[in-house]
């Protein structure tokens, strides 16, 4: 597929890497000469530099062939543009953008994206899904990740192996024993920094990250058996009231009515704003990193502690200070520049969320067509949970996993037939419209494609 991008940021390069990795062509446009040139220097992608508004540059990005653009520049009103005159001048076939402002996102403008209009088939709000994937964060506490598949039917759970957890050091099988009522899949683990898909005969060990893909109603006893007993927070404190700590303020409004949600935000305009439109959150304004302005929003008292700022190092000393107060409590930061992983378990932060990964794996949803769903990426792309449908042109209709001859590094986690959560065994047998959910090695792409039949655009 010929694919077009249009901003050669954060987000930009890791699609445009991702997506040359599956063997697409791609090109990418950016005003920036540093920023093209790290990309004809690393990536296997043409780089331009331009203002991808003008049609001229569009036309020399081979725009005439195009079968998506994909416009994630800095500017809302860049990223509009971009798709329109892909629509008008060259008929790319499908646009998408990355658009931040309110404005554009909610209420009575939100009719402005169709083919009348502007000619937009997919928009990513970026601040919008990070506040999402905050939230499954905390509505299951006892994991590191929480990603729903199957209109939230089933759920991937990234999961530590912590020193109390009572079914390590346990064959799989063991565990499929002792638990036979769980619908749970354990698929693989990060194991010394690097993945590992798991087999009957493997064990967990002490420090693993595992996948394991659930039925949704089975969350808590499911955690519970991984010895994560963790309550849904009842104070959280949540530090920067920009977008995405004011999506996620809202969201745990709406969804948890004795929740005490406190914010802090630096600037006073902006904190006046977001508490004009929340209802019971309480607003401070202040330094998140002011001993007085952390006692006036009880800090020692929050059991979840959330740094949302703009700023790394910011968002990492409040977690710092949070963990310093003596009492356990769980730390969540924001962090944009990658090396920040490396000191995650030095600094004793619980968990660092990259926000350029989960605009990543959104915009990834939609490269594929027909049968793909829900994409999730694990190590920039190295591996993604995908869910597609059986179709009746499919490759495994009316087959057994068994005589399916599936690669080696496609994985079914869980199958959704009728409304009903299947953990399936070698003996299952595919049937017309059911959603499977498995893990996939980026190298196997294009065998999953033929398996569901589902192509490119």
């Amino acid at each position: 597929m010929n694919i077009i991008i249009c901003g050669a940021g954060k987000v930009g390069f890791s699609i445009s890497k991702q997506l040359s990795a599956q063997g697409h062509s791609v090109t990418v446009i950016d005003q920036s000469s540093e920023d093209i040139k790290k990309i004809n220097d690393t990536q296997d992608a043409k780089g331009i530099v331009g203002r991808a508004t003008l049609p001229s540059v569009l036309e020399n990005a081979g725009a005439e062939k195009a079968d998506m653009v994909i416009a994630v520049t800095r500017n809302d009103e860049t990223n509009m543009i971009v798709c329109q005159l892909a629509s008008s001048l060259f008929n790319v076939s499908k646009k998408i953008a990355r658009i931040r402002t309110k404005d554009f996102l909610e209420g009575k403008w939100g009719k402005l994206y169709n083919k009348s209009n502007i000619p937009i088939d997919v928009i990513i709000s970026p601040e919008l899904e990070v506040a999402k994937s905050l939230y499954r964060r905390l509505e299951a506490p006892g994991a590191l990740d929480n990603v729903p598949f199957g209109k939230n039917k089933v759920k991937m759970l990234e999961i530590s192996i912590e020193k109390n957890c009572p079914i390590k050091n346990i064959p799989l099988k063991k565990l499929t024993e002792k638990f036979p009522d769980f619908k749970a899949n354990i698929l693989g683990a990060m194991r010394k920094g690097k993945f590992i898909y798991l087999k009957k005969n493997d064990q967990m060990l002490e420090d693993d990250n595992v996948y394991v893909v659930i039925s949704s109603d089975q969350l808590t006893p499911i955690l519970k058996a991984f010895g994560h007993e963790e309550k849904i927070s009842k104070n959280v404190l949540i530090i920067g009231g920009g977008n995405i700590g004011l999506h996620l303020a809202k969201m745990l409004e709406e969804n948890f009515e004795d929740l005490r949600i406190k914010i802090i935000e630096k600037n006073k305009q902006r904190a006046e704003e977001i508490a004009n439109e929340l209802s019971s959150s309480i607003v401070i304004n202040g330094d998140a990193l002011d001993e007085e302005i952390l006692k006036e929003a009880n800090l020692e008292g929050s059991e979840t502690v959330l740094a949302l700022t703009n700023d790394d190092e910011n968002n990492m000393m409040a977690c710092v200070l949070a963990e310093k107060t003596g009492l356990k409590k769980r730390t969540i930061a924001i962090v944009n520049k990658t090396n920040y992983n490396l000191l995650q378990d030095s600094l004793n932060i619980d968990d660092l969320v990259d926000p350029r990964m989960t605009t990543v794996s959104r915009i990834m949803e939609h490269v594929h067509k027909g049968t793909i769903g829900t994409v999730y990426s694990l190590l920039d792309g190295e591996y993604e949970f995908i869910e597609a449908k059986i179709t009746e042109k499919s490759e495994l209709l009316n087959k057994k996993i068994r005589d399916s001859n599936l690669p080696e590094d496609i994985r079914v986690g869980a199958i959704i037939r009728k409304d009903q959560v299947v953990i399936p065994k070698s003996s299952f047998t595919f049937e017309k419209d059911d959603l499977v959910v498995f893990l996939v090695k980026r190298e196997e792409l294009k065998a999953v494609e033929n398996i569901f039949s589902v192509g490119v655009i």
